[in-house]
């Protein structure tokens, strides 16, 4: 027989619902496995759903079907670590994965919601960004907000000082604004990576109103982000490699590192960019370093007819 999907229906208003996030979230992980990656025999053209069966997850899991069944469609009160571990095992989840399961399956309860405040970079952390001359650095913070950034970070990227506020958020740049989709060579690789953030974002605040309307936003005007927010897919912030097209000294490839301030319960991150020593990305730092903010305008202007 089919497996029946409905998924709980979302909140009246505001927010993302986390029994629809849990539903559909342990439902993508499980249709991505394949009977033979977990050593079970495989029936080819007679299994009607794709991936794994829910029996099977819950034979795997060392739970009942009606269980796991009932967890998989949003209930997820009252389960425990165990449980849970177990089922993350049987899904070979990821790091980011297991941690985003723990928050969807248990999400923390608030007596009232706090209204929403802007937020705030610590002053000592934008003194830091100011200090570091040579090292394209800025400040993100919930949602993929830029809250603050260094003259290098504008050279490279762009000075997003003269967007409006609400402009400054890397999913809108990507998803929405054309001149990002040039300057990240691989802008697919980009584009899931932010909404795999964002997700990881929001299993952790999923009664965050602005987020939900981000969502809306991107999902409304983008085909690509609808498609990527559908495959419930997360990764934390942590380190890795970007290439970039710049108008003034042509591409880039540069190493990047987040941090996390210690004892920081905002959400915020400081993300660096760096380049190989020796490299020629590195002297193309240098030369924008001398440049300044107006790097890659003035290379737009020197690149137009």
């Amino acid at each position: 027989m089919d497996e029946q999907h409905t998924p709980p229906a979302g909140p009246a208003s505001g927010g993302l619902d986390p029994r629809t996030e849990l539903s559909e979230f342990l439902r993508t992980r499980r249709a991505r496995l394949k009977p033979q990656d977990v050593g079970l025999p495989d029936f080819g053209r007679h299994r009607r759903v794709p991936g794994l069966r829910r029996e099977e997850l819950a034979q795997l899991a060392g739970v009942s079907v009606a269980y796991y069944t009932r967890l998989e469609q949003g209930n997820g009160r009252n389960v425990s670590a165990e449980v849970l571990d177990s089922i993350a095992r049987a899904l070979r989840l990821t790091d980011a994965e297991r941690s985003h399961l723990t928050h969807l399956a248990k999400p923390k309860r608030q007596k009232r919601k706090p209204a929403a405040r802007a937020q705030q970079v610590r002053a000592p952390l934008r003194h830091l960004l100011e200090s570091m001359d040579a090292v394209p650095a800025y400040v993100v913070g919930r949602r993929s907000d830029i809250l603050a950034w260094n003259r290098m970070a504008a050279a490279v990227f762009g000075d997003w000082g003269l967007l409006p506020a609400q402009e400054r958020n890397w999913a809108r740049l990507v998803f929405l604004n054309p001149d990002y989709r040039e300057l990240f060579v691989e802008w697919e690789r980009k584009a899931y990576d932010m909404v795999a953030y964002l997700r990881m974002d929001a299993g952790c605040h999923p009664d965050d109103p602005q987020l939900s309307s981000l969502v809306g936003e991107l999902s409304v005007k983008s085909e690509e982000f609808r498609g990527l927010w559908a495959a419930h897919d997360v990764k934390e912030k942590s380190h890795g490699v970007k290439r970039v097209r710049h108008p003034l000294v042509g591409e880039l490839t540069l190493l990047w590192e987040s941090f996390r301030p210690a004892g920081d319960d905002t959400g915020q991150s400081l993300v660096t960019y760096f380049a190989e020593p020796g490299s020629p990305s590195a002297e193309a730092l240098r030369l924008l370093a001398s440049w300044g903010a107006d790097a890659r305008r003035s290379g737009a202007d020197a690149a137009a007819p």
